[in-house]
C-alpha cells in the first residue's frame, strides 16, 4: 500500500469513529435528560408515579420518549393507582 492510500484509509477509520463517538455523546444527554425528568416527576407526583420504570424506558429508548410531567399523556405509563 503506498502511502496516499494509507492516509486515506487513516482519516476514513478517524472521522468514522468521530462520528460514532458524537453519536453516542448525544444519546447519552438524551437519556440523562429523560431520567432528570423522570426524577422531576417523582417530586411532583410522588407515590403516584414509578420513578425507577421511567428511568428504564430512558435507558430502553435511549431518551427518545422525555417525559413531560405536565402532560397527562406522556407520564401515563408510569402512574400507578394507589389503594
Amino acid at each position: 500500500m503506498n502511502t496516499t492510500l494509507k492516509k486515506i484509509v487513516f482519516l476514513a477509520t478517524a472521522l468514522a469513529l468521530i462520528a460514532v463517538i458524537g453519536y453516542a455523546a448525544a444519546d447519552m444527554e438524551d437519556v440523562g435528560m429523560c431520567i432528570r425528568n423522570c426524577a422531576q416527576c417523582k417530586k411532583m407526583l410522588g407515590a403516584y408515579f414509578e420513578g425507577p420504570l421511567c428511568a428504564d424506558a430512558c435507558v430502553k429508548f435511549k431518551g427518545k420518549m422525555i417525559p413531560d410531567c405536565e402532560n397527562i399523556d406522556s407520564v401515563a405509563p408510569f402512574l400507578n393507582k394507589l389503594e
